[in-house]
């Protein structure tokens, strides 16, 4: 039996986040989610959001941990992890959603990820569809407070390529891929939670 990861985290903000995404998700069907993580968030969300299909996605060295809530959930809604590296091209799921969900994510992956992420992202979405994004962002080259200057620290000396990223710069990318910022909200220990919209 394989030991389920934990996230303190993830259960500190799944109530917050949720408050968030519950109004833009309401008329929703299908959400895939980029970076599943422990599973802990696509548990929670597709308990209280039972109207969904919820599809997990990661890295395959992080299935089976994500299996391991999964079937402790036994959740009808919620299906087993896709294989998504967002850097192979081969690894993107070929159909459509009208909702992808993605949370602390955008700093761990390298910048040139991220440059393939939100183009990505904008190709899977269907017309209005959602792109829900949830983590730490710097404005106008700013950190919004000192832990998150100070986390960013340490993610860069974990690995240089990781980092909090600029907001306007995500905002080009989404822009470019026919995603419009409609909602930016600050969110608890210095996070955010940006919904932007399908064209």
């Amino acid at each position: 039996m394989i030991d389920k990861p934990y996230s303190e985290a993830c259960v500190r903000n799944q109530q917050p986040i949720l408050a968030v995404i519950q109004p833009f998700l309401t008329h929703k069907t299908h959400v895939l989610e980029i970076g599943s993580g422990t599973g802990q968030h696509a548990v929670y969300f597709s308990q209280q959001l039972p109207h969904l299909t919820w599809q997990t996605s990661d890295q395959k060295q992080y299935h089976s941990g994500i299996r391991a809530w999964l079937s402790e959930a036994k959740q009808s809604n919620l299906l087993d992890p896709l294989e998504l590296d967002v850097t192979q091209q081969a690894h993107w799921p070929n159909k459509t959603y009208d909702a992808v969900y993605s949370a602390n994510t955008a700093h761990i992956m390298p910048w040139r990820a991220v440059e393939q992420f939100i183009p990505g992202v904008g190709k899977l979405l269907e017309k209005d569809g959602v792109f829900l994004l949830y983590g730490p962002f710097k404005y106008n080259g700013e950190f919004t407070s000192q832990s998150n200057q100070r986390f960013d620290v340490s993610l860069k000396a974990q690995k240089s390529s990781m980092g909090i990223r600029d907001f306007e710069a995500i905002l080009q990318l989404a822009n470019q891929a026919g995603l419009a910022l409609i909602k930016d909200y600050s969110m608890p220990a210095n996070n955010q939670l940006l919904v932007f919209k399908a064209s």
